[in-house]
């Protein structure tokens, strides 16, 4: 079996192992619909699992309610998608050749805040380098393993032409760049926008009480009937739960981590998170956690944690306004803020050394 093929079928294994994970932390029982009134779906879209629970709702309101939510899932999907032709190629390429480019309402939208994400991470979170992220070839759903990583010239000549989101130029709906090398590519931005959005339609639907979670990146409201949520936050090393945290109310949970995507090259990992600095995937952190009220900023920050590590990781939590925020380092040590330190379970045994941050 090739290794590309042996990491999809790794990757769906973790993701389903993930869905069950999260089964188990909110205490859904055996997650049956006999024993309380959960209903459960599950879609393919942005390059993972979406997993949709809600609870206290009938039968018919909630296929009503998911079925919203899938067809929104899946046009943003197509409206995002960094590499499958669509909106986002077409925008791309048009900026390349020095086009305006008249956009619609939520492409506005979606541009104004990564743009100022990127602003306050420093540029750690920087949504326009799509051409580092297909150079290292992860535009694409199956990457061959036996593709060895970008020549380094290649890769130095797209950071000397530094794209940012500060090449934009937004008047209104009209959009221009001055730098052709930018091409945008959310990511994990996106994914945290479809579930806002996804919470969006299911509130429109009467539910008050569910969580939409892709892949790791999750929104959760109300409660399961009188218990908070319990939210399991994966082991980057391992097929359980490293922690857990509770949730009741209305929290985003949004996880980035290096085993999501990557190769290994003549014993070399290769994940799909690129400092731009750099132009390499950083290696100094294993996953990023961050807990946000509501929905928002999440996608964004947990990508320019896994980029900062451990050295740099206060700068992402100060400039970015965190409160509650995690790093798992490459030697394990696991680096929260205050806030989060004091609301957070670890699963495993013995817990991690733990590190506290003072933003």
């Amino acid at each position: 079996m090739s290794f590309d093929i042996l990491c999809r079928q790794r990757t769906l294994y973790f993701l389903v192992k993930w869905s069950l994970a999260v089964c188990i932390a909110l205490n859904l029982g055996a997650c049956s619909r006999d024993a309380e009134p959960v209903h459960q779906e599950q879609i393919l879209v942005f390059g993972t699992l979406v997993d949709i629970t809600l609870w206290g709702v009938n039968d018919d309101k909630a296929q009503q309610a998911t079925a919203a939510v899938i067809s929104t899932l899946n046009k943003l999907h197509h409206r995002w998608h960094a590499w499958e032709p669509g909106p986002l190629t077409e925008i791309n390429a048009r900026l390349a050749r020095g086009e305006t480019v008249t956009l619609d309402p939520d492409q506005v939208e979606v541009i104004r805040g990564a743009r100022e994400l990127s602003r306050q991470s420093g540029d750690l979170f920087n949504p326009a380098i799509g051409r580092l992220i297909g150079l290292w070839g992860f535009h694409s759903d199956d990457r061959p393993s036996t593709i060895p990583p970008p020549a380094p010239q290649a890769i130095q000549q797209l950071v000397a032409q530094h794209p940012t989101m500060e090449d934009l130029h937004l008047d209104g709906n009209k959009l221009r760049s001055d730098n052709p090398a930018l091409q945008f590519d959310f990511g994990a931005y996106v994914k945290s926008y479809g579930v806002d959005r996804a919470i969006d339609q299911l509130r429109r639907h009467g539910v008050a009480n569910a969580i939409v979670n892709a892949g790791g990146d999750l929104r959760a409201i109300g409660s399961r009937g009188d218990r908070p949520w319990r939210i399991g936050i994966r082991d980057p090393r391992g097929p359980g739960i490293l922690a857990s945290v509770e949730i009741r109310g209305d929290e985003s949970v949004f996880t980035s981590g290096d085993y999501e995507r990557f190769f290994v090259y003549q014993g070399k990992r290769y994940h799909h998170i690129i400092d731009p600095r750099s132009g390499y995937p950083p290696d100094g952190a294993m996953s990023a956690t961050v807990i946000y009220p509501g929905g928002g900023v999440g996608g964004g920050a947990s990508t320019a944690l896994m980029v900062a590590g451990p050295k740099d990781w206060l700068k992402v939590v100060r400039g970015m306004h965190l409160k509650q925020a995690m790093l798992v380092a490459a030697d394990r040590k696991v680096y929260l803020t205050p806030v989060l330190a004091k609301r957070i379970h670890f699963e495993v045994d013995p817990p991690p050394t733990v590190i506290i941050g003072q933003p």
